[in-house]
């Protein structure tokens, strides 16, 4: 890469940013220097990070949103894999017409179906329950998920599933053994992006997780955030501590999201 090049991306990463070093300080000022307009202030405290601990049973709502997150990631990689492998290696009937009624979801707006979703919840009986959440976080996730696989898998070699056909693999060993490890990367992919927005996701929760017993991460910064923003410290140091999982997730799975990206970028 030219020297400007990397000039003009060190200054975008710089200012890309800002706002994440401005909520990291805030978190560590005292209460008289929390609106001063300055992007660093001293001294710093952890006074914010006590109170949040003190305050909220994180580990609980740590544990839920891990919970909900990880019931939600296997359930679309387990579902968005299976259609990719009827529709691009079995060929079976009436899966093009799934495809195209599932693309048409895509173009619906997440807040728009917020309440339908959390009516039909609260009819099943499933407010304040996992599957309250896991089940519309998989329904939402399994469409953009079955497009980046099936992808993949169309760009797969027939001539290895004709071949393991021919040596004796039965339905369940060709895909558990051939089309699952052929696409690897847009698995990968797929599961980090989906662990991403599922533990991102804050409205859906806010209705169907009432009681705190099942209230995931997301939702304690709204006690820290009212009219007046009486403690600017302690929201923004709960968003420091939200987002640490996603930073430690990144930085240890970055050459996968990063190899998955690029894999899709050269398909076709």
């Amino acid at each position: 890469m030219a020297f400007w090049g990397k000039i003009f991306l060190t200054v975008t990463l710089i200012f890309w940013l800002i706002p994440d070093l401005y909520m990291l300080s805030v978190s560590l000022r005292s209460p008289d220097l929390a609106f001063e307009a300055k992007l660093f202030t001293w001294p710093i405290t952890f006074d914010n990070f006590s109170t949040v601990l003190r305050e909220n049973p994180l580990h609980i709502f740590f544990l839920n949103s891990v919970i909900v997150t990880a019931g939600t990631v296997l359930l679309v990689l387990a579902a968005a894999s299976c259609y990719a492998f009827a529709a691009s290696i079995l060929k079976l009937r009436g899966t093009m017409l799934i495809y195209t009624l599932l693309l048409t979801t895509l173009m619906i707006p997440v807040a728009s179906i917020v309440l339908p979703i959390a009516i039909m919840l609260k009819s099943f009986g499933w407010i304040n329950t996992y599957q309250g959440l896991i089940m519309p976080y998989s329904a939402l996730g399994i469409p953009f998920a079955m497009v980046i696989i099936k992808a993949f898998m169309d760009e797969s070699p027939k001539d290895l599933f004709e071949a393991a056909m021919i040596d004796g693999c039965n339905i369940w060993q060709l895909f558990v053994s051939v089309a699952l490890p052929l696409v690897r990367p847009a698995l990968i992919f797929v599961a980090i992006w989906q662990f991403i927005v599922t533990w991102n996701e804050f409205f859906l929760a806010l209705i169907v997780m009432t009681d705190s017993a099942h209230k995931t991460v997301t939702l304690v910064p709204m006690q820290y955030s009212g009219m007046y923003m009486a403690n600017p410290g302690a929201l923004f140091a709960i968003l420091v501590i939200i987002a640490v999982p996603l930073l430690v997730l990144y930085t240890f799975v970055q050459r996968y999201f990063v190899a998955g990206l690029i894999s899709g970028a050269v398909k076709g």
